[in-house]
């Protein structure tokens, strides 16, 4: 069937956007002989992971120990989680997990290491472990050398962990105020990383993985220092308003969400059927990735959401208004695609207008 048949609010993905972006990204780690670990965050879809690991990626990234198990059950056998993991619970998961696939996670404390040496007492394989660096976005990861250094001899001392490797996250990129800025910081928290690369091995450890990750600095093409050997890009596979916002195109948006107009009670006063909990209200205020409102509508060029209740989305443009009616369906492109991804139970693959397949989201609400 014809998209403009769904009932709406839906989650659509262009193939053949989705397709050139898979592409970009598998060519551009490939040119910079790096590791493709993409973060599946984006869209929690084993079918989209499974696609990018046909695309050249060696293996995939989460954010919890929820979405890699579900990704497991899809046949995905090479997770990273890049975040600490806190408590017996999900540690035990974790240790569960390890004897069907090759699964690592984040640490940034010796906190960390205690606990995880304890629960991974007689398991099979150790703990594979990742330690965080901290390189600007002022979020999690080791900050100051003589905690990394303590943070590593504990390492050392457990019986029971293993590292893999170090990772960091530049996410500050968005923030970039031009493309300039951004290469300048993506420099600054690269060579950042493989410092604290360094000072391991100035300690004697010998690891395979320096990973770095975000999209900004991939999109822009920036060339990576010798050293890092993966990348964790994440939005590249659908792309959002904020991303497009960075690289002045939309031609690589894939995902946006259609929606059905149900009020126009102004002149210039547009309603649709979709809100904050279909298409979140986040924006971004900042830099380059600055977004307009709410969302972007995909087929007018400069109407944008101007605010978004739970159900509703709020339109004001009154040149907009003349060319619509109630019933039509428009497209919006949200501003950030990865709270959406997490709104839906399906996505709706679309290719020259039509239907081609229904995508279970199926690590929806995977949060713990």
């Amino acid at each position: 069937m014809n998209y403009q048949e769904i009932d709406t609010p839906a989650l659509l993905i262009d193939e053949t956007v989705l397709n050139k972006n898979l592409k970009y990204m598998s060519d551009y780690a490939a040119a910079q002989k790096v590791k493709l670990r993409p973060h599946t965050k984006t869209h929690k879809m084993p079918h989209l992971a499974l696609k990018q690991t046909a695309h050249g990626a060696e293996g995939i990234t989460v954010a919890k120990v929820g979405e890699a198990e579900i990704m497991a059950v899809y046949g995905l056998d090479d997770i990273f989680i890049a975040n600490q993991i806190v408590g017996k619970q999900k540690l035990e998961r974790i240790k569960k997990l390890a004897e069907q696939i090759n699964i690592s996670f984040g640490v940034d404390s010796i906190h960390h290491i205690e606990e995880i040496d304890k629960v991974f007492e007689g398991a099979d394989k150790k703990a594979q472990v990742l330690i965080e660096i901290e390189v600007g976005e002022e979020r999690s990861g080791i900050i100051e050398e003589i905690d990394y250094k303590l943070l590593l001899n504990s390492i050392r001392a457990a019986k029971n962990v293993e590292l893999k490797g170090i990772f960091s996250h530049d996410g500050h990129t968005y923030k970039a105020v031009d493309k300039h800025d951004c290469y300048d910081l993506f420099m600054t928290a690269t060579t950042r990383t493989l410092h604290f690369a360094n000072v391991a091995r100035d300690m004697d450890f010998e690891f395979e993985t320096v990973s770095i990750g975000s999209t900004p600095p991939f999109m822009f093409g920036f060339d990576i220092p010798e050293g890092v050997t993966e990348i964790r890009p994440g939005t590249y596979i659908l792309m959002d308003g904020s991303q497009s916002n960075a690289i002045d195109s939309y031609a690589h948006s894939a995902a946006s969400v259609l929606t059905t107009i149900i009020s126009k009670p102004t002149a210039e006063r547009v309603i649709t059927d979709v809100g904050a909990k279909g298409l979140t209200a986040q924006s971004r205020s900042k830099g380059l990735t600055t977004t307009e409102g709410f969302g972007k509508i995909k087929e007018f060029e400069s109407v944008h959401v101007h605010g978004v209740f739970d159900e509703h989305a709020i339109i004001y443009n009154q040149e907009f208004s003349k060319k619509v009616s109630i019933g039509d369906k428009v497209r919006i492109i949200p501003n950030h695609i990865c709270p959406v991804s997490n709104l839906y139970h399906k996505a709706y693959l679309i290719n020259s207008g039509e239907v081609v397949k229904e995508i279970d989201i199926a690590a929806q609400g995977r949060l713990q």
